[in-house]
């Protein structure tokens, strides 16, 4: 049985109703794929808490997270994804790209201009569907 592994993610919108997406690296397993920024959930923490440690750590601010968005498994070959999205706001700071190659805003209407990983895809199309 393949491991799954809970992610969250944070759906990140500013002033301009544009949400915040991140370029994963070369580095990175599926590389120069989009994505929404966040991380793995640790054992025993909450997926709030969780989310606000890893915008913390991989973009240098500080967000308030607002609400559940989409809750969605993917099963790739080696491992399945618990992808839960979450809408925030940042609070402080300005994002900073430290893992990611590269972080751009989009308005909602395009983010089908951008090629995603298959665990993000559902929250794209919901995002996209509300816009």
């Amino acid at each position: 049985m393949k491991k799954i592994i809970k992610v969250v993610a944070a759906i990140i919108e500013n002033d301009q109703q544009e949400i915040l997406c991140a370029l994963r690296s070369p580095r990175m397993s599926q590389p120069n794929m989009w994505e929404f920024p966040g991380g793995k959930v640790e054992k025993d923490e909450d997926i709030y808490t969780a989310l606000k440690r890893e915008i913390e750590e991989e973009l240098h601010c500080h967000i308030e997270t607002i609400d559940l968005f989409h809750d969605h498994t993917h099963e790739y070959e080696s491992i399945t994804i618990n992808l839960i999205a979450i809408t925030a706001t940042i609070v402080k700071g300005t994002p900073i790209t430290t893992e990611h190659s590269k972080l751009i805003w989009l308005k909602k209407e395009n983010l089908d201009s951008l090629k995603w990983t298959p665990a993000d895809i559902p929250a794209v199309e919901q995002l996209m569907k509300g816009s």
